[in-house]
């Protein structure tokens, strides 16, 4: 007697049954923990918007953390409004910077808004109370040399305690971060409305 041919159904299940035997073997061998160096880079949009999500997550999770603003600190953001309105006693909110350097077109202040900043992060970054540090925008700095790669690479990689998360947002993210970081993702611009003549829209860019 001939077997009875499988239905689209059944062979769907024994598919998605073989990959979650494939999934759960691997995942049966990742035990460890530790604290990551997440960089957010690329042209595309999104960087920063990842790090703020990472971020709420930690606050959903009870988790103290804390954000750095390198660039970014003179706008009036709605990542700002909310941390700072409803999750301060979760999430310390730092504003250093003082626009992109095209705006502020003072070299010499916006690097030591970067130092500035800097020594905030490692602040925090120290501390043993919080489990994440959001760095946004801190690539912008280092791209500029405001702050010297060698001693951001040294820091996180001796200093940083072992379960703490610090995730650094910006485009041109420098080889040597890049190098020891733990997950980097690279964001690809693949459409923007602003090569349509569009400006930043608030709830999207704001």
């Amino acid at each position: 007697m001939a077997d009875t041919p499988l239905s689209d159904e059944d062979r769907h299940a024994q598919k998605m049954a073989k990959k979650k035997a494939a999934r759960d073997k691997i995942m049966a061998t990742k035990e460890g923990e530790k604290g990551l160096i997440i960089v957010h880079t690329g042209p595309g949009k999104g960087k920063s918007s990842s790090g703020f999500g990472m971020i709420l997550r930690c606050i959903a999770h009870e988790m103290p953390c804390a954000v750095v603003q390198f660039i970014k600190g003179a706008w009036d953001t709605g990542e700002r409004r909310i941390l700072e309105g409803n999750f301060s006693e979760l999430c310390q909110f730092h504003a250093m910077g003082e626009g992109f350097t095209w705006e502020t077109q003072d070299k010499s202040r916006d690097i030591a808004m970067a130092a500035k900043g800097w020594e905030k992060a490692k602040e925090l970054i120290r501390d043993p109370e919080i489990k994440m540090v959001l760095l946004d925008e801190i690539n912008i700095a280092l791209r500029y040399d405001y702050l010297d790669i060698a001693e951001v690479v040294r820091f996180l990689s001796e200093e940083k305690p072992p379960m703490t998360h610090v995730v650094l947002t910006g485009r041109n993210a420098k080889e040597e971060l890049i190098e020891i970081a733990d997950l980097v993702t690279e964001m690809t611009l693949v459409k923007h409305p602003f090569r349509s003549g569009i400006k930043g829209q608030k709830g999207v860019e704001f």
